[in-house]
């Protein structure tokens, strides 16, 4: 009795296992394809005559709060 409950255990957290691997593997699938997708974007923007790096600066301080980029700005 007590091997039936270790083995349906066993079981169950290598079910559960296997679903969180499969659910990281398409999570990273998708951050691949949100990646190039980004990198597209960038290419476009290039070949519009825009220039890319300073595109780059904007979307990274923009991620930043207010008062980081305030004192980064500061600094510069």
């Amino acid at each position: 009795m007590a091997d039936e409950i270790t083995e349906t255990s066993q079981t169950v957290a290598a079910g559960q296992l296997r679903a969180i691997i499969e659910r990281i593997e398409r999570l990273e699938e998708e951050k691949k394809t949100i990646s190039d997708d980004i990198k597209d974007v960038y290419a476009e923007a290039k070949g519009t005559g825009f220039d890319t790096k300073a595109i780059r600066t904007i979307v990274r301080l923009r991620k930043k709060d207010q008062a980081e980029r305030q004192e980064e700005e500061s600094i510069l």
